[in-house]
């Protein structure tokens, strides 16, 4: 029996030996214009100069803006109530009725308590001859001096009548009280008058101001 080693080529190859099976054909490389192969790479990835893989580019950052916190506002003290002074606006008329009532029940209890003193009723009459000027509103300052003496004329009834229960001696002794107390009469409404009068000038340089172009 020969060896297939020593079996001429004529021969063929032997029917006994099975064929060896046949490789596939190797894909070709797709080629780019310049005729070179493609990268094994995936297309998003490239390749960078120094022969390493290039990285795609991120997005630039929005740099952080600092953030300043808000200074707090320091709000003043609220001035407790009981320091608060009342300050209410009256109208003319309710400056008159205000200055008129007040001095008639100062007249009424100087004449209880006092035996009808009208150099008391004269004192009196200051402090609210100031309070009728301070209440008054800027559109009604102009009365405040107008109504404090009549009101003192108001007041003065009950305190000059006590000489008599009739109607002409009540008379007679407003008419005496006023002639004799004319002092605290003209004091009280120079008092009135003046608080008025700085309080037109304050307002009216006040507003002189506000119209005034800031430079």
């Amino acid at each position: 029996m020969e060896h297939p080693r020593t079996r001429p080529a004529q021969y063929g190859p032997r029917r006994d030996t099975p064929p060896r099976p046949s490789k596939p054909p190797r894909p070709s490389r797709p080629r780019d214009a310049s005729g070179a192969s493609g990268s094994r790479l995936p297309p998003q990835a490239g390749r960078a100069a120094g022969g390493g893989v290039a990285r795609p580019a991120r997005p630039d950052r929005p740099a952080r803006v600092p953030q300043r916190r808000p200074v707090p506002v320091r709000r003043p003290a609220p001035v407790p109530a009981a320091r608060r002074l009342p300050n209410p606006r009256l109208t003319g008329l309710g400056g008159g009725l205000f200055c008129g009532l007040v001095m008639l029940v100062l007249g009424l209890l100087v004449a209880a308590v006092f035996g009808a003193s009208q150099t008391v009723y004269g004192v009196l009459f200051l402090p609210v001859c100031v309070l009728t000027a301070v209440w008054v509103r800027e559109g009604d300052l102009l009365t405040a001096p107008v109504i404090v003496p009549i009101a003192f004329a108001v007041g003065l009834v009950p305190v000059a009548g006590e000489g008599g229960d009739g109607v002409g001696d009540r008379l007679m002794g407003l008419v005496t009280g006023l002639a004799t107390q004319v002092g605290w009469l003209y004091g009280g409404t120079l008092v009135a008058g003046l608080i008025v009068l700085g309080r037109r000038i304050r307002g009216v340089n006040r507003r002189a101001a506000k119209g005034r172009p800031q430079g």
